[in-house]
């Protein structure tokens, strides 16, 4: 099935490309912010259990996880704001021009930083809606990882403040978060990419409309350049969700 978007792009339905890592209760779930794995499992009445192959005629689960510490999920601005915003009201479309770019984040002191001239080498001029940041080295141990503890890669604060000012409102990238995992609580990346000056007052230029989405993966035979991007988001009245991003090659 092909679709074509704001007259101008064509994609085949049909070809999907999901960047999404799935949530599961099982060791292979990935982990951040020093938090255990989801739980998935039955709801329980008494004698009754919600599980079909325990007699039940359904199976008829509970789920307990949080959106940021297991697997990929879009988050807004009410994120870091002391008034509540949702990323269901914050996030009104869902299809996007994206540009999928990797980059190896440099070493500087003790952390992995991908920098303002990475991400301006990698766009190459280019001013989609979105930007997909694929890490290298692209290893498939982040389908499964535990980050908490490990000071992973984040994005230079001058790197968000680029990306905003080139007017990219969907950043995603397959870390646990655009900061680093320690930082004392500034967020610098957050706040500049959302434009966000005062948490406890909200400047009329902060960026609603906005969203990053972290713990994505993009497998290496997908190939960087341009493509449509689909937000896909349940609609949890919350600061984040998970989410399923989906990317589609562009037809000319």
């Amino acid at each position: 099935m092909k679709a074509v978007i704001n007259n101008t792009f064509q994609i085949d339905l049909s070809k999907p490309i999901d960047i999404s890592l799935p949530l599961s209760n099982t060791d292979a779930n990935p982990i951040a912010w020093y938090i255990e794995k989801p739980e998935i499992k039955p709801v329980k009445f008494g004698d009754w259990v919600g599980k079909v192959s325990e007699g039940s005629s359904t199976n008829f689960n509970n789920i307990f996880f949080n959106p940021h510490g297991h697997g990929t999920h879009t988050e807004c601005l009410g994120h870091i704001t002391k008034e509540f915003y949702s990323i269901n009201q914050c996030l009104q479309q869902f299809f996007f021009t994206a540009e999928l770019i990797s980059i190896e984040p440099k070493m500087t002191g003790l952390d992995l930083i991908i920098t303002k001239d990475q991400v301006v080498a990698a766009l190459n001029s280019k001013t989609p809606e979105a930007i997909v940041i694929r890490t290298l080295p692209n290893q498939t141990d982040k389908k499964h990882k535990n980050y908490s503890h490990t000071n992973p890669p984040y994005l230079a604060e001058e790197a968000a403040i680029f990306i905003r000012e080139n007017g990219i409102k969907h950043l995603l990238i397959d870390l646990p978060s655009v900061d680093r995992e320690e930082d004392e609580g500034r967020l610098l990346a957050h706040k500049a990419f959302w434009n966000v000056k005062n948490v406890d007052n909200l400047n009329t230029d902060a960026r609603l409309d906005s969203t990053i989405t972290e713990m994505i993966f993009v497998n290496d035979e997908i190939q960087d350049g341009s493509y449509i991007l689909n937000i896909q988001i349940a609609s949890f009245e919350n600061d984040a969700s998970p989410s399923k991003p989906v990317l589609y090659r562009i037809e000319h």
